[in-house]
């Protein structure tokens, strides 16, 4: 007998089974109204965490590199001004642990390996030709005016220091095709805005408030050359070479000051163009800083710190920009090291940097996580000669020169 409704029983033991499919259950009514979230314009944890969080969110979002540099820094508050050279006593310390950099003595392998044959010998007289024509050029040849104040390394390093590496460019362009690709700026600006650390609002109508300790370095080597491939790693991404220096105090203490103005990431040039990666900066230690004027006053321990301060934080703004112009900040942390190198000089005595990112997760919230530092490797300062008398130079440095040649024939592997 048919059972009721055109339904088919079967009865197998003590179960009944249809043969109908079963119809799935009906999915579970949603929500009648929206979540309640925290107001973007109050002052608890929870609104300050929302108005983060979507600002990460747009940034992740954002359709270019341009529009993600332009609202990294879109929001302006006071920030503190970082010179990479200053007259404050032990700054590199301060700008290692503003910058999280370790410092290393001495070059790198690769950027203190002796040069082959051909550069040692059949070269050197052609390299120490051209850098004693250069300094002849400036500082003998020339009839010059009396340099107005402060202002003699205008007046002679200066001009030297161009020619002398326009020149070596040009003449190695042979041995590197890196160089016969590159930018070389002169007097570019170079900027990064960053945040490290946090602070408590002491006055205005924000008081009170927990900020980010922002910093902005507005940097301006006398020339750099830009190169449209990438420097090798020196040491893999997750190296520990050294400690970073922890300093508790405010910067105000070093002293820091605070202004507040356009936040900007720059290297010298748009992100359009093709010469995207740094690969020497050349640096001129200013009249005010020169090492008279710390002899002078029994600071000859500052002397080297100029050098070394000048070398950390010209690079790290360099190399962060160019990761930055990559689509890399501190919440997309490298997934690559940037290799950069930098000359720091006053005309006569020369210091040799190299410098590799590692990490741009320098926030109070990714740093806890992060174990990578970034390292520079540096020298102190040497002569690259020591007089200039009728019409001669003597006493002339070929190492100086030989380090200044490697520096330029740097390459990545394969070129």
């Amino acid at each position: 007998m048919a059972a009721p409704g055109g339904r088919r029983l079967l009865r197998l033991g003590r179960r009944w089974l249809s043969q109908e499919p079963a119809v799935p259950p009906p999915p579970p009514p949603g929500p009648l109204y929206p979540p309640v979230v925290a107001s973007h314009t109050a002052r608890s944890k929870a609104a300050r965490r929302r108005r983060l969080e979507h600002f990460q969110r747009q940034v992740h979002e954002a359709a270019s590199v341009e529009e993600k540099l332009r609202l990294y820094g879109k929001l302006q508050r006071p920030k503190y001004t970082v010179h990479p050279q200053t007259f404050a006593l032990n700054a590199d310390r301060w700008y290692r642990s503003f910058t999280r950099t370790a410092f290393v003595p001495g070059l790198p392998a690769e950027a203190a390996e002796e040069p082959g044959p051909a550069e040692a010998g059949v070269e050197l007289g052609a390299l120490r030709s051209l850098a004693c024509d250069a300094l002849l050029q400036e500082s003998f040849y020339q009839k010059k005016r009396r340099p107005f104040l402060y202002r003699d390394q205008e007046h002679t390093p200066g001009p030297f220091l161009t020619q002398l590496v326009s020149s070596l460019a040009a003449f190695l362009c042979g041995r590197n095709p890196l160089l016969a690709a590159s930018s070389l700026d002169l007097n570019p600006e170079v900027n990064y805005y960053w945040h490290h650390g946090e602070e408590i609002v002491m006055h205005g109508h924000r008081k009170g408030r927990v900020d980010p300790v922002r910093f902005q370095i507005d940097d301006k080597p006398h020339l750099q050359l830009r190169v449209p491939k990438q420097l090798p790693e020196i040491v893999p991404l997750e190296s520990d070479l050294g400690d970073v220096p922890v300093i508790d105090h405010k910067p105000s203490k070093l002293p820091l000051f605070k202004k507040q103005y356009e936040n900007k990431v720059f290297i010298g040039s748009k992100v359009s163009d093709p010469c995207c990666y740094g690969h020497t900066q050349f640096h001129l230690i200013p009249d005010k800083l020169k090492r008279e004027r710390f002899i002078i006053a029994n600071l000859e321990d500052q002397i080297e710190v100029v050098y070394r301060a000048n070398g950390v934080a010209s690079l790290f703004a360099w190399t962060a920009a160019q990761a930055m112009y990559q689509g890399f900040w501190n919440e997309a942390d490298v997934t690559r090291p940037f290799v950069s190198q930098a000359v720091v000089t006053d005309g006569k005595y020369f210091a040799f940097f190299c410098f590799q990112l590692n990490t741009l997760a320098l926030t109070a919230e990714t740093v806890k996580n992060n174990p990578r530092k970034n390292i520079c490797w540096g020298t102190d300062s040497k002569p690259l000669y020591d007089v200039v008398e009728e019409g001669s130079v003597k006493g002339f440095n070929d190492e100086v020169l030989l380090q200044l040649v490697r520096f330029l024939l740097n390459r990545p592997k394969g070129l």
